[in-house]
């Protein structure tokens, strides 16, 4: 079985973003820039995830999901400010093959297997954002990372599965954007009580952090920290949106509008423990060490 490797882009605004443990958030770009560029390289599928969509409640990534997919013929899965089967049509229509749900789905979990029933269950992906108590113990929390909700991980996990989840995302709010590793711990637990694929997701930070994730259980690991830095260095990323509109890659790049420090996160300080990596060296890398994977192709 090859196992996937996932580019999931934050998108905050017309951005985007890049933060530690969910915070923090620095500007690079437009997304679907980014997204063309590792479709073209390599990616197995990609994740957008609105990070402040719950929070503001509102639901505003149709038309970045329109042009994205546009561009690319991988799987796009998107998430953030989706609450109603209506909100996952309209996700669906814009482009996606897949949604996820996390804050409505611990609100109410029924909205899994409603989906499901409607979409089916391979469409349906359940993001659980888990932090680790001081006790041991793994909560799941909702609003990117913001809200408390007393759930514990592993049984939300088995009952997203029961209720019809096709894949589960799993979030380590603690090791998100650090570098330093996925936390295996609550990888293996969720990955040995469920049957359905886990994707890995926060702390990526080095090739070998993925080969461990995968050796954990994860059927999927999904990187985002390792592969944006490589991208920012290259020509055109960082688009046009003074415009409105993406600007090919190779064309100057103007300022970011509205926020971002592109000149901090070139130099790499404050992200030692990230190491930038594109998508081709990095399944080169899995395959070198026995992890099936579909190959990349070098950047054009």
């Amino acid at each position: 079985m090859n196992h996937r490797i996932i580019a999931r882009l934050d998108i905050k605004g017309p951005n985007l973003v890049k933060g530690i443990r969910l915070e923090g958030l620095r500007a690079l770009g437009p997304p679907e820039n980014f997204a063309r560029h590792y479709y073209e390289t390599g990616a197995d599928e990609l994740i957008y995830a609105d990070v402040v969509a719950s929070l503001y409640n509102r639901n505003s990534l149709a038309e970045i999901i329109s042009r994205t997919a546009s561009q690319i013929h991988i799987p796009l899965t998107v998430g953030g400010g989706i609450r109603t089967v209506a909100d996952i049509n309209m996700a669906l229509r814009a482009g996606a093959d897949k949604v996820s749900l996390n804050t409505a789905a611990i609100a109410r979990p029924e909205i899994i297997g409603e989906a499901a029933r409607i979409f089916g269950s391979s469409t349906i992906v359940v993001t659980i954002e888990v932090i680790r108590q001081t006790d041991g113990r793994y909560l799941a929390y909702t609003d990117n990372g913001r809200e408390h909700t007393g759930v514990e991980a592993i049984t939300w996990a088995k009952r997203a599965e029961e209720l019809g989840a096709g894949e589960i995302v799993l979030t380590s709010v603690d090791r998100d954007g650090t570098g330093a590793g996925f936390d295996l711990e609550i990888v293996r637990a969720v990955a040995a009580s469920v049957s359905v694929p886990v994707i890995a997701h926060g702390g990526a930070g080095q090739p070998a952090h993925v080969v461990s994730a995968i050796h954990a259980g994860a059927s999927a690991v999904a990187v985002a920290s390792m592969i944006h830095y490589d991208a920012i260095r290259r020509p055109g990323m960082r688009g046009d949106r003074e415009a409105g509109t993406p600007a090919p890659v190779g064309t100057p790049a103007p300022q970011i509008v509205g926020e971002g420090n592109f000149e901090f996160l070139q130099s790499g300080r404050g992200f030692s423990k990230v190491t930038p990596l594109g998508l081709p060296a990095l399944k080169a890398h899995l395959l070198q060490h026995g992890v099936p994977c579909r190959p990349a192709r070098s950047p054009s």
